[in-house]
C-alpha cells in the first residue's frame, strides 16, 4: 500500500487531505441572514434539497442557513461508493467554517445521519455549536420497512475486502405523504442524484455509517449543548428507539417532539410544517438564552469591577 492509499487516520488529515472539486459543493444552499446561522446536513445518500423547506422557513425569520453537501453526494453512484464517513464529516466542518465567518452563535443539525455528523461536530467544536437540530437521528436501521437483513448491517464495519452490493430503497421510501413519495421516487429513479439521492445506497457506505456511530456514541456525554429532537413514532426506517437513545445519552438539554402522521423524512413528510414551526420556535429560544446569559454575564464581571 502506498503513502496516498492510506486512510486518513483523523478527522483533520481528511479535511487536510481532501479538497473538494469546484462544482462539487454547488448544490449546497445558503442563504445570508443574520448573525444566528444554522447548519443543517442531509442523510445518507440524500441531498441538501431534503432540508429546503426547514432551511427557508429559517432565513424568513432572518438567520443564516447553510444546507450543505456531503462529499461523494450529489454526484456518481461509485464516487459516493469511494466516500468513508471522515470525508462526510470533513464536509460538515468545512461548512461550519463558512458559516462561522458570518455567524456568532450557530446551530447545527441534520436529517438521520446528518443528525450524527452534526452531533460529532458538536462533540468537537463544542465552543462553535451552540444547539443541535436532529431530525429522525438515526443510530440503528431498524424501522418497520426495513429488510430482515438489515439487522446484519449494523455489524459490519469498513474493511480491506470491498463491499460491492447496494441495498435498494423501499417502499414506503420514508414517506406517509403519497403525493410527495411520487414525487421523490420520479426522481431517485430518474438517475439524477442531485434531485433526491440515490436510489440504492452502495454497502460500503453502511460500513462507514456504522463507524461513524460507533465513534459519536462514545461522545454523547459530552454533548452538552441545548438539542431538539424530532421523531415519527412509526419511522419506517429508524425506530424511536434511536431518539430515546439519544435523550438517554445526550449530556445536555434535550427537547423531543414525537411525530404521528409522518414516516423518516420529516422534513419532507406531511408534518413538515410542524417540524419547521418547532425548530423556529427552539431556535429563536435558544439564541435568546444564549444572549440573556451573555448579558448576566457582562453584569457579573461589571459587578466585580466595581
Amino acid at each position: 500500500m502506498t503513502e496516498q492509499d492510506k486512510e486518513p487516520n483523523t478527522d483533520r488529515e481528511v479535511a487536510e487531505q481532501r479538497q473538494p472539486a469546484p462544482d462539487e459543493q454547488n448544490r449546497g444552499q445558503f442563504i445570508r441572514g443574520g448573525r444566528l446561522g444554522v447548519l443543517l446536513v442531509h442523510g445518507l445518500g440524500g441531498t441538501p434539497t431534503e432540508l429546503g423547506f426547514i432551511a427557508h422557513g429559517l432565513a424568513r425569520a432572518g438567520h443564516t442557513v447553510y444546507c450543505c453537501q456531503l462529499a461523494g453526494h450529489c454526484r456518481t453512484p461509485e464516487e459516493l461508493r469511494r466516500s468513508t464517513w471522515r470525508e462526510w464529516y470533513a464536509s460538515v466542518e468545512a461548512a461550519h467554517d463558512r458559516l462561522r465567518e458570518h455567524c456568532d452563535i450557530i446551530v447545527a443539525g441534520g436529517l438521520s445521519m446528518g443528525g450524527i455528523l452534526a452531533t460529532h461536530l458538536a462533540h468537537n467544536r463544542p465552543d462553535g455549536v451552540h444547539g443541535l437540530l436532529l431530525f429522525a437521528p438515526t443510530l440503528k436501521l431498524d424501522g418497520w420497512s426495513m429488510p430482515w437483513y438489515s439487522r446484519l448491517l449494523h455489524y459490519i464495519r469498513p474493511l480491506p475486502i470491498r463491499f460491492e452490493f447496494d441495498l435498494t430503497e423501499r417502499e414506503p421510501y420514508g414517506l406517509r405523504d403519497e403525493r410527495v413519495r411520487a414525487l421523490v421516487l420520479s426522481s431517485m429513479q430518474s438517475g439524477d442524484a442531485n434531485l433526491a439521492g440515490t436510489f440504492s445506497t452502495p454497502m460500503r457506505c453502511f460500513a462507514n455509517f456504522n463507524a461513524l456511530v460507533s465513534v459519536v456514541k462514545r461522545e454523547l456525554g459530552s454533548v452538552r449543548q441545548p438539542a431538539l429532537i424530532v421523531h415519527p413514532r412509526q419511522d419506517d426506517m429508524a425506530s424511536l428507539k434511536n431518539a430515546h437513545y439519544l435523550q438517554a445519552h445526550l449530556g445536555g438539554l434535550v427537547d423531543t417532539l414525537v411525530l404521528d402522521e409522518s414516516y423518516h423524512m420529516v422534513t419532507l413528510d406531511q408534518q413538515r410544517h410542524v417540524v419547521a414551526e418547532r425548530t423556529g420556535r427552539f431556535v429563536s429560544w435558544l439564541e435568546g438564552a444564549i444572549i440573556a446569559k451573555g448579558e448576566i454575564a457582562r453584569m457579573i464581571r461589571g459587578i466585580s469591577a466595581e
